[in-house]
């Protein structure tokens, strides 16, 4: 069977294991070039671009190549939307929250503090207006985007000494991305954005206090444990952040409908892969983290309750004065809202009952 008969009347999972591409590929008729805001060291995230690679080449029956480029090699790792935009490279993958200092609305294309985890959030993408809102955004930009990674929600990051209260957050100097850095600024911390790359050496050396980056698997292979101990929890700036593929629209519009269709398919089948991956390894890290001596905090109801009052307020603000954030965040926040009614009893209650039984 052909693949592009597949492509119409299977869903992508069935499509890739079905074992139907031919063992050797004609040449590439199209070649574009992806640049990914992370180091290849990451297998799972910078490992979502070599995922949605190989699903593009798949599906096309090997008309359709995408290089994968990790941060620094085509260009910076903060560098990649600029590069899409301007038409330099055909395609980025990153996180759109790192560029929120273009418009506070691209934090909603990835995570906002207190927002809604990873299948609260794919569903107000795929079913709600998210994707429609979004899209409307990034086309002002010249971008097309597809969902293309979540990682679920994160840990809240290490710290070279105890947080008991919001008074040990003044003045403490944190690498944190997005949002998270605005809200965090706003209790009095000092946020630092670095590349997933910079972060290890600038903790080692004492340029800063404290990071987050994900979880226990991404931490574990950076180290961060073996330069700060202590290991908190929740990540609430990143409740369940989005990885995107970013698309120069330009080209986008120059391709058949079948290549359209394909680089759409293979981005889902990458964010559903990203997450599954995470889910399955996280557990495993965390207990070699712990083995090795990190020390697991929770962050105490004073500092995330002055972080909730304070991003509540900065969004009441944005909605003021930022026309772009008040129409996407008004639609959002709606739904967020009635997800967290639903979850609160069936997934919630569940989780809360399975959480503490006798496994």
């Amino acid at each position: 069977m052909q693949r592009r008969k597949l492509l119409k009347t299977a869903g992508l999972s069935a499509i890739l294991a079905s074992g139907t591409a031919p063992t050797v590929m004609a040449a590439p008729k199209l070649r574009w070039r992806l640049a990914s805001s992370f180091p290849r060291q990451l297998d799972t995230i910078y490992g979502g671009a070599e995922t949605f690679a190989r699903a593009v080449l798949e599906l096309s029956d090997g008309q359709f190549e995408i290089t994968t480029n990790a941060a620094g090699e085509l260009m910076p790792a903060f560098g990649v939307v600029d590069g899409v935009q301007q038409g330099a490279i055909e395609i980025a993958h990153t996180s759109p929250y790192y560029f929120f200092g273009k418009d506070p609305t691209w934090a909603l294309g990835t995570a906002i503090p207190f927002g809604m985890n990873s299948r609260q959030r794919l569903a107000w993408m795929t079913q709600g207006n998210g994707g429609k809102l979004m899209a409307e955004f990034y086309d002002g930009y010249n971008i097309v985007n597809f969902p293309a990674g979540n990682t679920g929600a994160q840990m809240g990051g290490w710290y070279r000494k105890e947080i008991r209260s919001i008074a040990d957050v003044n003045g403490l100097k944190m690498r944190i991305g997005g949002f998270g850095g605005t809200v965090f600024q706003a209790i009095g911390g000092i946020p630092q954005n670095l590349p997933g790359g910079e972060i290890y050496q600038a903790l080692e050396k004492g340029t800063i206090d404290a990071c987050e980056w994900v979880g226990p698997y991404d931490d574990l292979k950076l180290g961060f444990h073996k330069v700060a101990r202590y290991y908190y929890y929740p990540g609430w700036w990143e409740g369940g952040p989005e990885f995107d593929v970013l698309i120069n629209k330009d080209a986008f519009n120059k391709l058949s409908r079948q290549f359209q269709d394909i680089l759409k398919y293979a981005a889902h089948f990458s964010y559903s892969d990203m997450q599954a991956k995470y889910d399955a390894k996280n557990p495993a890290a965390l207990k070699e983290l712990v083995a090795e001596g990190a020390q697991l905090r929770q962050f105490p109801k004073d500092f995330m309750d002055a972080a909730f009052k304070a991003a509540m307020a900065y969004y009441e603000e944005l909605s003021a004065s930022n026309e772009n954030w008040r129409r996407v965040y008004e639609d959002y926040a709606a739904f967020r809202k009635d997800e967290y009614l639903w979850f609160r009893l069936a997934e919630g209650s569940f989780d809360r009952y399975m959480q503490r039984a006798p496994l």
